[in-house]
């Protein structure tokens, strides 16, 4: 069956590679898990075997009626859906646990993927994911590095990522036009721990990011926040005056928002913010 280059449909068929998928997942005998993609099986098929139940979330209308032909109902319940507007909260609430989700996400919706499993944080207990190597390597990158950034900040901050493996794109069909990367994500946000808000702590880590080549500095001011409140708030977090955000350890950005906090708090009549 061909594939459909509009949905991102690269079929792994790599058995090797979907055994170490399987394998990383842990131990699944009583776990409902949720497969974003299941495409024409190779995955499923291998999780079916060793999961309590599937659910598999496949946008494609001619993918969705082949798998529920190939498998039982009681094995592997087939969601014919964007996976965008999957309820992980009410599946989760329906299996009476946090789900397993592993997924050969699509490359043009890779992001809006990750950003909806950090929403649906609570619903969740770990993930495997297979993604573009390039998006992998931002993912989990660390302070210092090029490749580190809001992604890697953002997802980090819903919990620890760990590289896996890389598949070259004969592993696939038809191969696409680059190396994909399989990485884990155990689900344990860090708000709390590090004393920050969510609502508050994101938006202003996209604004401490908005421009890679400006100091953090510069980039608050573009934000609008008030240069003495920056000021103050750099020297209170310890923070050099010329540092740029990917120097930034994650505590690191946590502290500099509650002290431009506090200095938002120290002079409420300022034009300052938090996002």
């Amino acid at each position: 069956m061909p594939n459909k280059p509009k949905l991102g449909q690269n079929f792994l068929r790599d058995q090797n590679a979907i055994r170490r998928i399987a394998d990383a997942l842990g131990d699944l005998s009583a776990q409902t898990i949720v497969e974003i993609g299941p495409g024409q099986g190779a995955i499923t098929r291998m999780l079916a075997d060793r999961a309590a139940h599937v659910i598999a979330i496949e946008l494609d209308r001619e993918l969705a009626p082949r798998l529920r032909a190939e498998f039982p109902a009681h094995c592997v319940t087939v969601v014919e859906q964007d996976v965008l507007a999957f309820d992980f909260a009410a599946a989760s609430a329906a299996a009476g646990q946090r789900l397993v989700v592993a997924g050969n996400l699509p490359y043009y919706i890779t992001s809006p993927i990750l950003l909806k499993l950090a929403a649906s944080h609570a619903a969740l207990d770990r993930a495997v994911l297979m993604v573009q190597r390039e998006v992998a390597d931002r993912i989990v990158g660390g302070p210092g590095s090029r490749d580190y950034g809001l992604l890697s900040v953002t997802v980090q901050m819903y919990g620890p990522v760990t590289p896996l493996f890389t598949l070259p794109p004969g592993a696939f069909s038809p191969p696409p036009d680059v190396h994909s990367t399989v990485f884990r994500w155990r689900f344990a946000p860090r708000f709390t721990e590090l004393g920050v808000r969510e609502e508050s702590f994101l938006p202003f880590v996209r604004k401490a990011f908005a421009q890679k080549r400006k100091t953090l500095a510069n980039n608050l001011r573009a934000a609008k926040y008030e240069p003495a409140a920056i000021a103050a708030a750099l020297a209170g977090a310890s923070i050099p005056t010329q540092a740029r955000a990917e120097e930034l350890s994650i505590p690191e950005l946590a502290a500099l928002h509650l002290q431009l906090d506090k200095e938002k708090a120290a002079s409420p009549g300022e034009a300052a913010h938090t996002g």
